[in-house]
């Protein structure tokens, strides 16, 4: 095999915000050959995007490429002229960007951004490029390709744009395409079709691919080499297989050791005293959802239908689920800024449904963390400034106690004292998400919402979060409820688990329980579709026939029905698609909901291997 990308004694020169310039990818090497993916992998910082932004001569603002050289097919690309680089890029190198919704014209149909580069490059008239658009889409195993073009990007799921993306990306039959962790802000159902969808195109087309990610378990599916970073430097680089069953730097080792959330995470323990029945947060029957209130109270889009939940002192309850199941949604109903119908019940007082009518002990008592740090902390104020409007709205703190109760913040979130005077830009990602815990801390909350809180960060940053957590916990006796759609973490982190679909909780488990058998079959499907560290994984998730089910923006779960009855393997037409289903406790103790009986359950589960998203059945 020839090699197709050559990057030799590559050097970026970035400035930070104090104008100092400083080297962030010194001295990398590595060629990809004809058909291969190669994957950079390292934490935030190590310098992955900067050099897989270098095979477009792209370099990000404040950045310099000083030295070295990237070729492509034996043309250097950093000599190039700004027009023929401007060329390069969408015809010989595509990009396909972390996040498919923000790269999409939300007033453009799908077809229209797709063949714009056959405009762009000149390289097909109208009629071929729509032709070629929708034989991307079946190669990609994208709904009814002859009229997916026609949708708009918010009228398809996640997975589906990140294809189409993949199709944008593919249509000129570029020579290299550069993957920017493509699959990061996607749930675990989402990934796998993602997944399974660039590993077929790669395959059939014999696509050259750079591959940038910091989850390894994802990275082993896909690549064929790894190249290790960290500070802009290499590490180790070899096959796949290799780093993987014996990596030789004590880095790689870390990172191994980082992809596993049970081996890196140790949760926090009950304070002293607690009771089994010490409930704090009880909420009973709560519907909320968004647009206008009809006549008899209803939103105009349901998200959340009858919830019923229940966190003891000292706790942490996980909440899990695809993306559109309803869990940011109950986090905003419970912190009183969606206002829904049902109870919430705060250490045995009722809470009002909006944030604007409760007392100040009850803003305190609940506090959130978001998803995004960079923008839930206001890019203008300084840290200290951040973190003082808390401590002196609840307690009446000013002078050099305010600033003396900062200082205490930022201690307990391991941040140095200095921090008080920076602004979010001048921190990493995994420092601002420590100030977004700060802030919530300064309130001496009772009960923290943690939405999707380590999503956006890499594996080593996002288990030291974890870890502090954790800490928090049992320091300080701290209540969580933990939103996200990583299992394995919440099945590291926390006491209990509950399962939500379609808005509807379908099971709810001590969280060492999730993965045993017998499982609701919606958590059968998620279990099954968490990537394993090891090459090979995904070959064994069966495509036998392989296609979108309406998943949950097409269940209907206000009818009398079972909204996972579309998707799930074991539905019992004329039933399970015309009855809500009872809830039933397994020997377990997990509770469940399911027209199914325990025996059933095992008799199928255990036979069968956990049915991956590509499985979905038709409605």
């Amino acid at each position: 095999m020839s090699d197709v990308v050559a990057v030799k004694a590559l050097h970026v020169t970035g400035r930070d915000d104090a104008g100092r310039e400083a080297e962030i990818v010194s001295d990398v090497s590595f060629s990809i050959a004809s058909g291969e993916v190669l994957a950079l992998i390292g934490e935030s910082g190590s310098g992955k995007s900067t050099i897989a932004l270098s095979l477009l001569g792209y370099a990000r603002p404040g950045c310099r490429i000083t030295g070295g050289s990237v070729a492509i097919n034996g043309d250097e690309v950093l000599t190039l002229s700004a027009r023929e680089r401007a060329a390069l890029r969408g015809r010989r190198v595509a990009y396909v960007a972390q996040s498919a919704a923000a790269a999409f014209n939300p007033a453009k149909r799908i077809m229209t951004q797709i063949i714009e580069g056959a405009r762009i490059h000149g390289t097909l008239t109208s009629a071929e490029a729509r032709r070629r658009a929708v034989e991307l889409f079946a190669a990609l195993l994208l709904p009814d390709p002859e009229r997916f073009g026609e949708r708009f990007p918010h009228q398809v799921s996640g997975g589906q744009l990140q294809r189409a993306m993949l199709a944008m990306a593919l249509f000129n039959e570029p020579e290299v395409i550069v993957l920017d962790e493509p699959t990061t802000a996607l749930d675990v159902t989402t990934q796998i079709e993602v997944l399974l969808a660039f590993r077929k195109v790669v395959r059939e087309l014999r696509t050259t691919a750079l591959y940038v990610s910091h989850d390894l378990a994802v990275v082993a599916q896909v690549a064929d080499r790894i190249v290790v970073l960290r500070k802009g430097r290499m590490q180790e680089t070899g096959t796949t297989e290799q780093l993987l069953s014996g990596p030789q730097h004590e880095y790689t080792r870390s990172l191994l050791d980082a992809a596993d959330p049970a081996a890196r995470i140790r949760a926090g323990t009950r304070s002293a005293g607690e009771t089994e029945d010490a409930t704090l947060l009880v909420i009973s029957g709560v519907t909320a959802g968004y647009g206008a209130i009809d006549p008899g109270g209803r939103p105009e889009a349901t998200v959340l239908h009858g919830v019923d939940l229940a966190i003891r002192r000292g706790s942490a309850v996980g909440v899990i689920g695809e993306s559109g199941s309803g869990k940011s949604t109950l986090a905003r109903v419970i912190a009183g800024l969606l206002p829904a119908s049902g109870s919430i019940e705060l250490a045995g007082r009722r809470l009002a449904p909006r944030a604007a009518s409760r007392t100040l002990a009850d803003l305190r008592d609940i506090q959130i963390v978001f998803q995004m740090a960079d923008t839930a902390l206001n890019p203008a104020h300084t840290i200290g400034r951040i973190l003082g409007r808390p401590a002196a709205l609840f307690d009446g703190l000013s002078g050099a106690g305010l600033k003396r109760r900062v200082g205490e913040l930022l201690d307990m979130v391991q941040l140095p004292a200095a921090f008080a005077e920076r602004r979010p830009a001048e921190l990493s990602g995994g420092q601002k998400q420590r100030v977004n815990l700060a802030r919530a801390l300064a309130a001496s909350p009772r009960l923290i919402l943690c939405d999707e809180v380590t999503s956006s960060l890499d594996t080593v940053v996002g288990a030291a979060i974890l870890r502090l957590l954790g800490d928090l916990r049992s320091r300080l006796g701290l209540s969580y409820l933990f939103i996200s759609h990583d299992l394995s973490t919440v099945r590291a982190v926390c006491d209990e688990v509950v399962v939500l679909y379609a808005g509807r909780r379908v099971e709810t488990t001590r969280a060492d329980a999730i993965s045993r058998r017998p499982v609701h079959p919606y958590v059968d499907l998620l279990v099954a579709s968490i990537p394993e560290l090891r090459t090979g994984w995904l070959d064994g998730i069966s495509q036998r026939g392989l296609r979108d089910a309406p998943g949950i923006a097409g269940a209907r779960p206000g009818e009398a029905a079972c909204a996972f009855s579309a998707r799930c393997s074991l539905a019992r037409p004329g039933l399970c698609d015309t009855r809500r289903p009872p809830e039933q406790r397994l020997t377990s103790g997990a509770l469940i909901s399911c027209h199914l009986g325990e025996a059933e359950l095992v008799a199928h589960q255990s036979a069968t291997p956990m049915a991956p998203a590509s499985e979905w059945r038709p409605a």
